[in-house]
């Protein structure tokens, strides 16, 4: 069954278990990277404990080992990755992972603190874009549509380096971690790098990226996912947590406050954009 099926199924399910009262405490752990979305994480955790759900928040540095923390069962549920990165992950590691259910829908942009407009981009200069095969194509294209190179016919969102067909200026890519991205914008021209990354590093305003990706008519293929081992699909308490998450107003108020400006993410779940990703 292709991944997106399992979430319209695993959202109606949410419902169903949020009004289940749990008889034992249980202890869940679930795996996050830095990101402005931590503070609503943490919120929801502690609300759970209402319910009678202990929830461990582990933060991870990497986008690599959230993913094989799961898949050992050291964590019960992660957030932090979209559909196209998750399905990679299972492509390259044969992981049987699962994703459960929509969350916040991060925006990508390109970032600079040397230019404002990209016909000042000189020939030579040195730019960045992610090292991760699916966010590097995401980045690729933003450069694309800003008219700074050409990619190959039919490259979509999984371009690489080498589908770029035409470099007019002659711009040098680094590739770097996504996390890192946000730290570079002192030593290239332009960056790719996600709002809540901006933010989070305070390198810059995150409102203030040249271009922004327009992921919408994509369905919200880059929205993340909270997202389980098998076994898990029908943990009562990974449910309610996300549940919590999902429409708890205490934690839509943390998720508005971390941002700052609503044009930076989307909130996926909400009926309307659900209805765009079917």
């Amino acid at each position: 069954m292709p991944l997106a099926q399992f979430l319209r199924p695993a959202l109606l399910a949410a419902t169903l278990f949020s009004g289940l009262a749990l008889a034992d405490p249980q202890h869940i752990k679930i795996g996050i990277n830095d990101s402005p979305q931590n503070a609503a994480i943490e919120l929801a955790a502690q609300l759970a404990k209402e319910k009678g759900i202990e929830v461990e928040v582990l933060s991870f540095s990497d986008w690599n080992t959230p993913n094989l923390a799961l898949a050992n069962g050291d964590i019960d549920i992660n957030y932090f990755q979209h559909q196209p990165f998750l399905e990679n992950a299972i492509a390259q590691n044969g992981y049987d992972l699962v994703p459960l259910a929509y969350g916040v829908e991060n925006k990508v942009g390109l970032y600079s603190k040397k230019i404002t407009a990209f016909n000042q981009v000189k020939d030579g200069d040195t730019v960045a874009v992610a090292d991760d095969p699916v966010n590097q194509g995401r980045g690729l294209n933003l450069y694309q549509r800003a008219g700074l190179i050409t990619l190959r016919d039919g490259a979509g969102p999984k371009a690489s380096l080498q589908d770029i067909t035409a470099n007019p200026h002659k711009l040098k890519f680094i590739e770097l971690p996504g996390p890192q991205l946000a730290r570079v914008l002192d030593d290239v021209t332009l960056a790719q790098s996600y709002p809540s990354h901006i933010l989070a590093a305070g390198t810059a305003d995150p409102g203030s990226a040249l271009l922004f990706s327009q992921d919408e008519a994509n369905g919200h293929l880059y929205a993340l996912r909270f997202v389980v081992a098998r076994k898990n699909v029908d943990n009562p308490a990974v449910h309610t947590f996300i549940d919590i998450f999902q429409n708890d107003p205490r934690v839509r108020t943390a998720i508005e406050k971390a941002y700052g400006n609503p044009k930076l993410y989307a909130l996926a779940w909400l009926p309307a954009q659900k209805e765009a990703a079917r």
